[in-house]
C-alpha cells in the first residue's frame, strides 16, 4: 500500500491527489514563508508578497510534480508544458489575490488567515486543471 501511494508510477487520480497534497503542502510552506517574510520584514504590501510567494511555490510544485506525481505527459516539450502549467498558475494567482483581498480588506481577516483560505481553493483549482490540461 505504501509503495502505491509513494513510490510506484500511477495514473490513479486519488493517489495522484494524495501526492499532490504532499507536494502542495511543501509548495505552500515556501509560498506562505515568502509572504510572511516579505510582508513582515521587508515591508512589502501583502498582495505583492503573495504574488512572489505564489510564484516560488509554483516552481517548487512544478519541479516535484513532473518527477513524482504526473509522469505521463500530453506535451513532449517542457517549455510548452511549463507555459501551460504557468497559465493555470496565473489563474490561481488571480483567485489567490481576489480571495485574499476580499477576506482581508472587506471581511477584516488577517492576511495570513486569508492566505490559508485562499490556498485551499487554489489547491483544488490547480490540481484538477493541471491534471486535465497537461497530464493523462
Amino acid at each position: 500500500m505504501i509503495g502505491q501511494l509513494l513510490l510506484r508510477e500511477t495514473d490513479n487520480t486519488l493517489v495522484q491527489l494524495f501526492r499532490y497534497t504532499l507536494v502542495g503542502g511543501l509548495a505552500f510552506v515556501v509560498d506562505f514563508a515568502t509572504l510572511f517574510l516579505l510582508t513582515e520584514y521587508a515591508g512589502v504590501h501583502y498582495l505583492l508578497s503573495a504574488t512572489v510567494g505564489f510564484l516560488f511555490g509554483l516552481v517548487v510544485n512544478y519541479l516535484i510534480s513532473v518527477k513524482w506525481i504526473f509522469r505521463r505527459r500530453r506535451f513532449e516539450q517542457r517549455s510548452v508544458e511549463f507555459t501551460i502549467y504557468g497559465w493555470i498558475g496565473i489563474v490561481g494567482i488571480g483567485l489567490n489575490l481576489a480571495i485574499m483581498w476580499l477576506l482581508t480588506e472587506q471581511m477584516q481577516l488577517h492576511y495570513l488567515g486569508s492566505k490559508i483560505v485562499s490556498a485551499l481553493v487554489v489547491f483544488l483549482w490547480n490540481f484538477f486543471a493541471r491534471k486535465r490540461a497537461l497530464f493523462t
